[in-house]
């Protein structure tokens, strides 16, 4: 009962800010939400017994993605002393966010502390002696070794495809020509001349 009470809680969360995500007319806010969800999702991991993914969840998204978004959308309102003033338009806003995330980890405190109970209840199937990070990586480098490794190729062609958009060669700078320069001979490059008086050496550019 606790368990499935728990779980419909913090889905409505992820849910509503999922929503608000798309809905809010603020970029700021969208953010914020976004924060939320990411926070809402971990803490559902965290509570079935997902710690790792959890945990990667938290520190990556929440961490380096959502804080680079919010940094980019506050760099993106205009100078230094709007962002100042930003700053103190949001704060009850992002006081608001703070609670909700601090309810979330004192409930995913209290779920973690009676974790046995809530595993029995919820009748998910559970080794003791394997930890959740040796089950991930069993089930991804061997049942599923084919699709990840699938997955990183597509994440490369995308890297790739993302620089070759916008890639924007410049006809105005001098570039270098490795195989030119490294098959250089002493004969190509110094040369020795006999000038007539009075007119100087002609130097190539």
């Amino acid at each position: 009962m606790v368990h499935a009470l728990i779980f419909y809680v913090f889905s409505a969360i992820a849910i509503l800010s999922a929503i608000m995500v798309i809905s809010s007319k603020n970029t700021v806010h969208s953010v914020f939400f976004l924060i939320l969800a990411f926070i809402s999702v971990a803490s559902l991991f965290i509570m079935i017994g997902a710690e790792f993914i959890g945990m990667i969840l938290l520190i990556v998204y929440v961490g380096a993605v959502a804080v680079l978004f919010l940094f980019v959308v506050m760099m993106l309102e205009g100078n230094f002393k709007n962002v100042k003033h930003g700053f103190l338009q949001y704060l009850p806003f992002g006081a608001f966010i703070g609670a909700v995330v601090l309810f979330e980890i004192v409930i995913i405190i209290g779920a973690w502390k009676y974790k046995p109970n809530l595993i029995r209840v919820s009748s998910i199937p559970y080794n003791v002696s394997t930890t959740n990070t040796q089950s991930l990586g069993k089930l991804i480098y061997t049942d599923y070794i084919l699709a990840f490794q699938l997955s990183g190729l597509i994440l490369l062609v995308a890297m790739i495809g993302a620089i070759l958009l916008t890639f924007n060669k410049r006809s105005d700078l001098k570039r270098q020509d490795i195989a030119t320069q490294s098959s250089r001979e002493r004969n190509d490059s110094i040369y020795l001349t006999d000038p007539e008086s009075g007119k100087g050496v002609k130097v190539n550019d």
